[in-house]
């Protein structure tokens, strides 16, 4: 009967860890990407605050507009309210289904490659996109999601060409590309 018991309890916490929402960790997750300007001058941005979570096969991620940070403050309010205009628009969202079984199937220290479907939200715009990723499982309740490749956002297809343009004529500058390369490492544990 204990054996009985034991085995139901087990089973139990083990659907129960299996349903369990991995959640990413701010703290060690990073989303970045580059602007180039006058043609060859290339600078890293980031944005500071993600909140995400895969639940079921569903991933999603949040990313407040407002966290932008370039290392430049005049730069960083601008990109807040004449690029991103985020009194309006305020988050980034990404939503991608992934193979949950195959993530939970994944031994620790192993490395997966997946390519995912993704729609990406900007600026009262959506476009669904490629993104390659390789998912590493650290250990049972930490996952390490990283972009195999820079995943390339092109400021028309959000609606932010004028917003770009307001940027570049403001700095005084001859250009500024449409088109950042982004690049993500995210934590997620559970």
């Amino acid at each position: 009967m204990r054996r009985m018991l034991l085995g139901i309890s087990l089973s139990a916490i083990s659907c129960f860890s299996f349903a369990m929402n991995w959640q990413v960790v701010n703290e060690d997750s990073k989303v970045s990407f580059i602007s180039i300007k006058k043609g060859d001058v290339a600078e890293v941005h980031r944005f500071n605050q993600l909140e995400g979570q895969l639940k079921s096969g569903a991933f999603t991620l949040s990313i407040p507009l407002t966290s932008v940070w370039t290392n430049v403050e005049i730069r960083d309010i601008r990109m807040k309210e004449i690029l991103f205009e985020t009194a309006q628009y305020p988050n980034l969202t990404l939503k991608a289904e992934l193979d949950d079984a195959a993530v939970e199937s994944l031994a620790v220290g192993s490395v997966m490659p997946m390519s995912l479907q993704t729609e990406i939200a900007l600026h009262g715009q959506s476009k669904t996109m490629a993104v390659h990723v390789k998912v590493a499982k650290l250990a049972t309740d930490k996952l390490f999601v990283v972009s195999d490749v820079p995943l390339l956002i092109n400021a028309a297809d959000f609606g932010l060409t004028e917003g770009v343009e307001k940027l570049r004529e403001i700095a005084g500058l001859t250009t500024i590309s449409q088109a950042v390369p982004v690049s993500f490492v995210l934590t997620l544990k559970r």
